[in-house]
């Protein structure tokens, strides 16, 4: 089984999450990265209020072909409670049909956008097999 893990990481704490579970799993890794990084005080000020909203900034396309995995797993920070503006830019890249497990990472441990994650892939014919909330510093 051909495992792809996307992860979208602003401090690294993501990323160190990401190449642990790849690293169990013999997944490859696939970096969701924005278009242009955003200053701190950016991210963490217009960013968690996109994210509150479930809005998108530009973020680079994945270059990997996600049809040809079995299993997709995303890794995203929180922010506000939410994934962060670049992961919203996922969801149109994703083939229809997709189920997509997703895991967050934060400090808090615990995300408020289920119902979100759900209704965005689901109006990209997409479903959210499994979400799980990953505490880590």
């Amino acid at each position: 089984m051909s495992t792809l893990i996307i992860y979208y990481s602003y401090s690294g704490n993501t990323k160190r999450v990401a190449e642990s579970l790849a690293a169990q799993l013999g997944g490859e890794l696939a970096p969701l990265r924005d278009a242009k990084r955003p200053g701190i005080l950016k991210a963490y000020s217009v960013g968690c209020f996109n994210a509150m909203q479930g809005k998108a900034w530009a973020a680079r396309p994945l270059e990997e072909d996600l049809a040809s995995y079995d299993r997709l797993i995303l890794l995203s920070a929180v922010w506000a409670g939410n994934v962060p503006p670049a992961v919203n830019t996922l969801w149109a890249q994703l083939p229809a049909g997709t189920a997509l497990e997703v895991k967050l990472v934060s400090a808090g441990g615990e995300s408020k956008c289920r119902e979100r994650l759900e209704a965005m892939l689901k109006a990209n014919g997409c479903t959210l097999q499994s979400l799980e909330d990953i505490r880590a510093k």
